[in-house]
């Protein structure tokens, strides 16, 4: 297995949408946003999020979702999630001041600047994408397969939120997919950083 091989969606999804951002003047520093999901795309996005100065305020899972103000804790998430394997509403025992909500769909009603749909097909439907626009959004990037129902991506283009298609967004586990083989044919082992480099270039 290649390194970055976990992170690979996720980073590539942001990779993805920095481009976006630059195509339209703005920046992912002091942004608001959401992220579906508690699996490996979302940790992974959310963390690249965080990296890079932007504020990660809601994640879910089938259960439900859960909105922290002051910013996601990803070691919680984490500790939940892939070591503990429990559900995202334990994430309230550890931090007393975040909501948890039943039901994952309304995660699309919380305020924010990027939403980043990372969970499941058809999450967002025309209704929530309607949600999302009256709310101020002004860039989806799908992290997930076809998250976003054909509906849903008229509202967006209609109302011109910036949105990157899962097909070019999420392709950054296909990508280090490909750094794989690269790596095994030749007999070699990048490392992070250097496997990472080359992620960044094929999303841009």
């Amino acid at each position: 297995g290649s390194l970055v091989r976990t992170e690979a969606s996720g980073y590539g999804l942001i990779y993805f949408l920095l481009e976006m951002l630059k195509d339209m003047g703005k920046s992912i520093k002091g942004a608001t946003v959401v992220s579906s999901g508690s699996g490996n795309v979302s940790i992974y996005a959310a963390q690249k999020v965080q990296e890079l100065g932007g504020k990660v305020i809601a994640m879910s899972d089938s259960n439900g979702y859960v909105v922290d103000s002051g910013g996601i804790d990803l070691k919680i998430v984490k500790q939940i999630k892939e070591v503990e394997r429990k559900r995202i509403k334990e994430y309230v025992k550890h931090r007393p001041d975040a909501k948890y909500h039943e039901g994952c769909n309304n995660i699309w009603n919380v305020k924010c600047d990027i939403a980043l749909p990372n969970a499941t097909q058809n999450e967002i439907d025309e209704k929530s994408a309607e949600k999302l626009v009256e709310n101020g959004v002004w860039a989806v990037a799908e992290g997930a397969n076809m998250p976003s129902t054909p509906e849903a991506i008229k509202v967006f283009l209609k109302n011109n939120v910036a949105f990157g298609p899962a097909k070019a967004a999420n392709a950054g586990g296909v990508a280090v997919s490909g750094l794989e083989m690269a790596q095994n044919s030749q007999r070699l082992s990048w490392s992070f950083e250097e496997t990472d480099n080359y992620l960044n270039r094929i999303m841009k």
